[in-house]
């Protein structure tokens, strides 16, 4: 867990450079990129698709946060804390939660609105989207391992992970009471029974209270953040290796649909996140969906007509099956 990575002084000020905020700049630098050189061998505009992920950036931290706040809901309506304290903490993103998913949602539309503005050829734009969006992902969860957020089930194999002090393992194993901090980390007290620890800057000046704090750990975790970056560099490469072949426009976004619902499903089995139906977390609901939404965007697209604006991308010189067979001869 790093939190921060280093600091930059402007002037007076020290500024924080944030390890998930890196990762988000990382990632969306990253899946634009390939999205553009993708686009530009299909013969597609690349530009907008530059274009277009800066608006799924924007869009998609909206729908993620909010997502999060509400799934998160009773963490962000404290009643030890003020309105206005509660809603700077619905709008802090600098500690991390973003949902993927509430990410995903909004933007899916913004892009369609915004692809069918530029008259792209909507399936095949999707596509190549799907590859991209998968790299996005597996970069971005290595940005949640170093803030501490979105970590797993308490496990003990070899790699399990001990985030520490203050770390929202650490935080949420105390009020579940998992863990009994020392007395001198406790600011107060509340009505519940819960307790309020101090933050880490209350030890600028306390060199005892510093050395407390570092003692403490998390009770050991599944890194499920960088499970989901394993799985998700596998899915952006197998996706990209599809994609060659030029099948039916759309599939390879279903099939993104499919693998990464089912891969999401089984992952929110090792998370620690708070149920919303039965037992359920809605990432597993919304995994679901995307399985039986994928399924049915498979079959529709092969059942379409394949030629969109452009003719067959199989043939055309631009393609990466076409320039895989360029540089073969």
């Amino acid at each position: 867990m790093l939190p921060v990575i280093f600091h930059i002084r402007v002037g007076g000020l020290d500024l924080p450079v944030y390890g998930y905020g890196l990762m988000l700049v990382v990632a969306f630098l990253a899946a634009s990129r390939w999205a553009k050189s993708l686009a530009g061998r299909l013969g597609l505009d690349g530009e907008a698709f530059v274009n277009a992920g800066l608006l799924a950036l924007i869009s998609g931290i909206v729908g993620a946060r909010l997502s999060h706040v509400l799934e998160n809901l009773p963490e962000f309506l404290r009643p030890d804390r003020s309105l206005w304290q509660n809603l700077r903490s619905m709008a802090d993103i600098s500690s991390g939660g973003l949902t993927y998913y509430g990410g995903f949602l909004l933007a899916t539309p913004v892009l369609l609105w915004y692809g069918r503005r530029k008259r792209l050829p909507l399936r095949r734009s999707m596509d190549i989207v799907a590859p991209c969006l998968m790299l996005a992902l597996g970069l971005g969860r290595i940005g949640c391992f170093l803030n501490g957020c979105c970590y797993g089930h308490i496990c003990h194999l070899p790699w399990a992970v001990r985030f520490p002090y203050h770390s929202n393992a650490y935080v949420d194993q105390v009020d579940a009471g998992l863990i009994s901090p020392p007395d001198e980390l406790i600011a107060r007290r509340l009505p519940d029974g819960r307790v309020v620890l101090h933050p880490p800057d209350a030890a600028r000046k306390d060199a005892h209270l510093k050395a407390v704090m570092r003692s403490q750990r998390a009770l050991p975790v599944h890194p499920t953040q960088l499970y989901t970056t394993l799985y998700a560099v596998l899915l952006a490469l197998l996706l990209y290796a599809y994609l060659t072949y030029m099948p039916a426009p759309g599939r390879v976004f279903a099939l993104m649909l499919v693998l990464e619902g089912t891969a999401r499903y089984v992952m929110e089995l090792l998370r620690v996140e708070p149920a919303v139906a039965g037992p359920f977390s809605l990432s597993m609901l919304i995994g679901l969906g995307m399985v039986i939404a994928g399924t049915a965007m498979w079959t529709l697209c092969g059942r379409m007509q394949p030629a969109e604006p452009g003719g067959s991308p199989a043939q055309r010189p631009g393609s990466p099956r076409a320039a895989a067979r360029t540089s073969q001869k």
